[in-house]
């Protein structure tokens, strides 16, 4: 009996939508929390060619929601110990792993070569980034994010609206796994709601999963969903760069003291904190690049500039190794 007989027996599926999935390629961004049961599923799927990205290894603390993995893959690269148990699980993949991290540098191209991209990073970041490239390029984005109890996954792009149109504005502070906790049945369940997504925005069933939001609150036991066909673009977007995106002409702020980020960014950026900048006299010619590790302070360093007058303005997220 066929991998995918239970699967192909849905009408909805049937023989040429099982075609439809092994010819796809899907670019999964995160092999965390999230990306492991999008990878898992797909894979289960038969989705033919999956190329997994992320830049992290395996840590005996992230054992406990990223059940892919085991104690023998500690210390190895995530992206390579994925491919590893796809592959001994089902052969007949095409999986490629990706080991770094996903930027304004190499979004382009990363995202021209698949057919959807699943964001399960869990960074604000590495989220607008890609929901920039897929809106550009009429790419599906499926993304999410998870943490404590709570989380969400939707369908942007492609014809639906953006990431952008839904969250406009980042919040003030926010919390990661590492301070705040998280469940790991609560990064299961989004993870896994994420591949159904991908499965049917690749097989074009109907209604489609683009524009439509999933919450979930699970500490108080509750989920909701809602549609977003309708949302707006923002008109004034605050774009993500890479480091290699910055010239000779930018104004570099760091926002970080050096004992959280000892080295420079680039070697022409100022250290400046967020609360300095408004006395900085900060050149009203030319863009400002505000940098810190996430991209949290600097867009909120963005919105002051932006009260302030200054309009062409651009955001950093270094990670932790600037």
């Amino acid at each position: 009996m066929s991998r995918y007989a239970r699967q192909m027996i849905l009408p909805e599926v049937g023989a040429e939508g099982q075609d439809v999935l092994a010819r796809a390629h899907v670019l999964v961004v995160g092999a965390g929390g999230l990306g492991c049961p999008v990878l898992q599923y797909l894979g289960g799927a038969g989705v033919g060619r999956i190329t997994v990205m992320d830049g992290d290894v395996v840590e005996e603390s992230n054992l406990h929601r990223q059940v892919l993995y085991s104690m023998a893959d500690i210390g190895l690269p995530k992206a390579e110990a994925a491919r590893q148990h796809l592959l001994a699980a089902n052969s007949d993949l095409k999986v490629t792993a990706q080991v770094q991290r996903l930027d304004a540098a190499n979004a382009e191209q990363m995202v021209a070569d698949a057919d959807l991209v699943v964001d399960a990073a869990d960074s604000f970041a590495v989220s607008y980034i890609l929901s920039d490239e897929c809106l550009r390029q009429g790419k599906v984005l499926i993304s999410a994010s998870a943490l404590g109890q709570s989380g969400y996954a939707g369908g942007f792009c492609g014809g639906a609206p953006s990431l952008r149109a839904v969250f406009p504005d980042l919040p003030a502070q926010a919390e990661t796994c590492a301070t705040a906790g998280v469940m790991g049945p609560v990064v299961g369940m989004v993870g896994a709601l994420q591949a159904q997504l991908a499965l049917k925005a690749l097989l074009g069933h109907q209604p489609s999963p683009q524009g439509q939001l999933f919450v979930f609150r699970l500490g108080e036991l509750q989920m909701s969903s809602f549609r977003f066909d309708e949302a707006e673009e923002p008109e004034d977007a605050l774009p993500f760069i890479a480091a290699s995106h910055i010239t000779a002409q930018d104004t570099v702020i760091e926002l970080r003291d050096t004992t959280e980020a000892p080295e420079l960014p680039v070697p022409q950026a100022l250290r400046i904190a967020r609360a300095d900048l408004p006395a900085a006299g900060l050149p009203r010619e030319g863009r400002v690049v505000l940098c810190c590790r996430s991209g949290l302070r600097a867009w909120g360093a963005a919105q002051d500039l932006r009260q302030a007058g200054y309009s062409d303005l651009a955001l950093l997220a270094a990670g932790d190794s600037a």
